[in-house]
């Protein structure tokens, strides 16, 4: 049995995960599932019971087979748990892709006396129509479920739950804290009590965020004696998983600027930055807000469904193709696509979030449009989807340009170094285009497959070994492969074009 072993809980949005690291953050054994939204009294809700049992369940296989001594986790960043005094959740795991009635919103800003200009400039967050603002979803469960919500006792983000699973301890972690939930006040540094006192939860939350990497404590002897672990087993306090994916880049680059796009069900466009936490006028009520890394800096983030859209319009590929691998990269038949400027993938499949809030999603062909809804009912076929490469050529080119205006709103500049991480790493169509777009920014790819796992593994040995994570750094190695700079004639015409129609 390996010695020394770190699990990591890595829960995305689409698949959920259990890995096995040892002491030189190596990955040694996995274990997947993927759960579906469920949809409960009209509202979309992850099944958090089913999640838990897996994880616990996977846990004590795992636990047969390796010496687990330290555990960390890491989750999507939009998922709040709320307990009542016996340590029950008193409402459902409300999915972050619901999408509330449109009057709630307005609602929302009244009951807290703030505007959302105010509200997005103190708290670095910005406003998104499903419920990825963890403070309007509380709203939501207080509005939906009074009675249920007035027994609320503590409100954990989705890592500390699974720490307080494993512990018995509340507590919160400040790269949750400060991500998108209207909760932190970036000016104090600390909660937003206006925000907490007008949801009535002011007293539901840890006082004082900690590190990701702080023990949350030990294993609770009951789970450690009925799934094989060790009592002495290190649980660490939890990180979000953008942060996650972002620290070994931050352990390896050091003070080097760089931008990480970190791509999956959502593109996130991550620059580090030890200026003022501040928006300009254009970015005000767009996908643009501030992170916390694992270190406590701020992180100028911007976010699109790059992920979830691919997903989508495969799907509706497939449906004409059948079941098919990307055809590989034709720089010609770009070429095409770009010089024609007639064809267009306009987004988003979820309204009201990315770059461009108020597009409209629909396919653009030769003149017409399709409304992407259409599309799925059968209702009309664009000429454009019986011609698989060039369909997802087009596809492509939307999400690259989607891609390059997060990355123009995170400040990524000439000299900058630029690396593409996650699942669009395997696409060298879409990092082409991008290397086309920013030549004067070395776009590079790595070698790390599980960034948001190796940031939580690293968390958890030094939460184990009451050490910084900095002292980890030459643990691993980031191998970094250059995508070439090439040119497409006219680039900046279908950029144009595009944006006229978002």
């Amino acid at each position: 049995m390996a010695k020394d072993a770190i699990a990591v809980f890595d829960v995305g949005k689409t698949n959920k995960k259990v890995l096995i690291y040892d002491s030189t953050l190596k990955v040694v054994d996995r274990r997947y599932r993927h759960f579906d939204t469920l949809l409960q009294e009209g509202v979309e809700v992850e099944p958090l019971e089913d999640i838990r049992q897996w994880f616990l369940d996977t846990l004590e296989e795992l636990a047969q087979d390796h010496a687990i001594t330290s555990i960390g986790i890491s989750t999507h960043g939009a998922s709040v748990v709320f307990l009542d005094d016996q340590g029950d959740p008193v409402c459902p795991l409300v999915s972050y892709t619901h999408q509330p009635p449109e009057e709630m919103h307005q609602q929302f800003f009244d009951a807290l006396g703030s505007s959302r200009e105010e509200l997005q400039q103190r708290t670095a967050t910005v406003e998104l129509k499903p419920l990825i603002n963890p403070a309007k979803l509380a709203f939501f469960c207080r509005s939906r479920w009074p009675r249920e919500f007035s027994r609320v006792r503590h409100m954990l983000f989705l890592p500390q739950y699974f720490a307080w699973l494993l512990t018995g301890r509340y507590s919160s972690d400040y790269t949750y804290a400060g991500c998108h939930t209207y909760l932190w006040d970036f000016a104090s540094w600390s909660w937003d009590t206006r925000v907490l006192a007008g949801l009535g939860l002011d007293q539901a939350v840890p006082p004082e965020p900690r590190s990701p990497w702080h023990p949350a404590g030990t294993v609770l002897p009951g789970i450690a004696r009925s799934r094989g672990l060790s009592p002495e087993t290190t649980v660490a306090t939890g990180i979000h998983d953008s942060n996650a994916s972002l620290l070994p880049y931050l352990l390896r680059k050091g003070s080097e600027r760089f931008v990480l796009n970190s791509t999956g069900t959502w593109c996130v466009a991550m620059h580090p930055t030890t200026g003022p936490v501040t928006f300009r006028p254009d970015e005000v009520g767009k996908s643009v807000f501030y992170n916390i890394s694992a270190f406590g800096d701020p992180v100028k983030t911007t976010i699109l469904l790059g992920g979830l859209e691919f997903g989508t319009y495969r799907e509706i590929l497939q449906e004409f193709h059948g079941d098919h691998d990307p055809p590989p990269f034709n720089r010609a038949l770009y070429q095409g696509v770009i010089q024609g400027c007639r064809q267009f993938i306009v987004p988003g499949v979820v309204p009201g979030t990315g770059q461009f809030p108020d597009s409209t999603p629909r396919i653009v062909d030769e003149g017409r449009e399709y409304p992407l809804e259409d599309i799925r009912q059968g209702k009309v076929v664009p000429p454009l989807l019986q011609d698989l490469p060039r369909a997802y050529a087009v596809l492509n080119l939307s999400l690259a340009l989607q891609s390059k205006t997060a990355l123009e709103r995170v400040g990524l500049a000439p000299g900058v170094s630029l690396f593409t991480e996650g699942g669009f790493r395997n696409n060298p169509d879409y990092n082409a285009l991008l290397a086309a777009f920013f030549p004067e920014s070395p776009l590079f790819l790595t070698n790390i497959e599980e960034a948001t796992s190796l940031g939580a593994a690293i968390t958890a040995l030094a939460a184990r070994e009451g050490r910084d994570p900095r002292e980890y750094r030459d643990l691993f190695e980031i191998e970094e492969f250059p995508v070439p700079a090439g040119t497409f004639h006219g680039l900046g015409e279908y950029e144009k074009a595009f944006r006229d129609l978002v």
